[in-house]
């Protein structure tokens, strides 16, 4: 090879390279694009009973409402939802047997219902608001999300991992990401 064909090289090399890097980041803009599109979408009511005694480890009756509750208006449920406790016989300590009920509605798309509503899809992580400690005692209970809960709402792309040991937390193995159908924020997409 000359002198003057290796500067040739390394001039294309670096064209690629940078027409490599442009694509990568419209693709990652595509990719932006399509999670934040609007679309048509209903609310749909749903029901859900779900209780497992790993719960009792890591949850009184009252935190697992709540912690039940946060997770499910992470993933789009709307704001009027209710989550009831059952088998709750102590009220601030881990509970033997405790249980949730929840009344809810979910996204729906396209316009199957009524009113229709113009909704986005968005990327949540269930552990994001959460130490690691805190992520590993609802272990059992984003296990639980994972099965029961997640095909009531319409979800697309999900992550999941964890290392879940019946009443013993795991640091660091649980995390739940999923992109949700969300409603935009207007009045009219609050509407009931």
């Amino acid at each position: 090879m000359r002198g003057g064909d290796s500067g040739k090289y390394l001039q294309a090399a670096g064209l690629l390279t940078l027409l490599g890097a442009l694509c990568t980041g419209a693709g990652a803009s595509a990719a932006e694009g399509q999670l934040g599109r609007a679309e048509s979408a209903s609310w749909v009511p749903k029901e859900l009973s779900l209780t497992d005694p790993a719960f009792a480890a890591h949850h009184s009756c009252e935190a697992l409402r709540s912690r039940m509750k946060a997770y499910l208006l992470q993933l789009g449920a709307r704001s009027d939802l209710e989550v009831r406790t059952w088998g709750c016989t102590e009220p601030v300590a881990p509970d033997i047997f405790p249980g949730v009920t929840v009344h809810m509605n979910v996204l729906s798309p396209g316009p199957g219902g009524q009113p229709v509503i113009t909704a986005h899809w968005k990327r949540v992580d269930l552990r994001a608001s959460r130490s690691s400690a805190g992520a590993a005692a609802d272990c059992e209970l984003i296990s639980q999300i994972r099965l029961k809960v997640l095909p009531l709402f319409p979800i697309r792309n999900v992550q999941y991992s964890a290392n879940c040991e019946r009443g013993r937390a795991s640091p660091g193995y649980t995390r739940l990401t999923a992109e949700v159908l969300v409603p935009d924020a207007s009045p009219a997409t609050a509407a009931r």
